[in-house]
C-alpha cells in the first residue's frame, strides 16, 4: 500500500479543531521562498507552487527511471505547507495588507531522501521540463513545540482560531514564540480551486515556549 503521511502522522497534520500542544520533529523539506498577495494571479506565490511540485513529482517517480534512491518506497505527495509572516508586525498578520506577506512555501521529503538525491532532481526536472528550478532549495527545520488547530473556513477567519490557540497555550503555561527563525505555519488539507471556501481545512501551528 502507497505510503500516506497524513494517514501515518495524524498529529503533524489532522488535528482537531480544538488547539492541542504538539513537539515537531526534525524534517526535511522543498521549500521556495518568495514575497506579495498570495491570491494574486500570476504573483510570485501561485507561479512558485509549480515549482515545488515539479521537484516533488520528480523525486517521487524516480524509481520509474535510472536514479535509484537508497530506501526508496512509494508515496502520496504530502500535502503544501507555508511559513508566512510580515516586516514588523512581530509574528501577527494583517490580512487585509497581504501584498506585504512574505512566504517560505514547502513540501516534506520522505526521510530516505539526500541532499544528493535532492540535487539530482533539480538537475532533471530543469533537463526535462525545460524551467528554471534554481529558487527551490532543500531546507531541514526543526520546528519544536507548537500549538496547532484546525481551521475550518476561509483563510481570513484564521485569527478567529489563532486567538483560541493563543488562550489554549497560555492556559497551559506556554507563551507564543514567533521569531524570525519560527513562523506562522499553515498545512493546506483542501484545494481551494475545487473546494467551497467554508469547507476549507487549514492546520495552523505557532511556535511556542514556556
Amino acid at each position: 500500500m502507497t505510503f500516506d503521511f497524513k494517514k501515518e502522522y495524524k498529529e503533524f497534520y489532522m488535528p482537531k479543531n480544538k488547539p492541542s500542544i504538539v513537539e515537531i520533529p526534525r524534517m526535511n523539506y522543498i521549500a521556495v521562498s518568495g514575497t506579495g498577495n498570495p491570491n494574486e494571479e500570476n504573483g510570485d506565490y501561485q507561479n512558485t507552487i509549480g515549482l515545488l511540485y515539479g521537484i516533488a513529482y520528480t523525486i517521487k517517480m524516480s524509481y520509474k527511471g535510472t536514479h535509484k534512491i537508497d530506501g526508496f518506497f512509494e508515496y502520496v505527495v504530502p500535502p503544501l505547507e507555508g511559513f508566512w509572516w510580515q516586516d514588523g508586525r512581530n509574528g501577527a498578520i494583517d490580512y487585509h495588507n497581504k501584498g506585504a506577506m512574505h512566504f517560505i512555501s514547502i513540501i516534506r521529503l520522505p526521510d530516505f531522501v539526500t541532499r544528493e538525491d535532492f540535487d539530482w532532481a533539480i538537475e532533471e526536472a530543469t533537463k526535462k521540463k525545460k524551467q528554471n528550478f534554481s529558487r527551490v532549495e532543500f531546507l531541514t527545520y526543526d520546528e519544536g513545540v507548537c500549538v496547532q488547530c484546525m481551521h475550518l473556513g476561509p483563510y481570513d477567519d484564521e485569527p478567529i482560531t489563532i486567538d483560541l490557540m493563543h488562550q489554549f497555550a497560555e492556559e497551559n503555561g506556554y507563551k507564543l514564540d514567533i521569531t524570525d527563525k519560527r513562523r506562522h505555519h499553515e498545512i493546506y488539507l483542501s484545494d481551494p480551486r475545487k473546494c467551497d471556501v467554508s469547507k476549507l481545512k487549514t492546520a495552523i501551528r505557532h511556535p511556542i515556549k514556556k
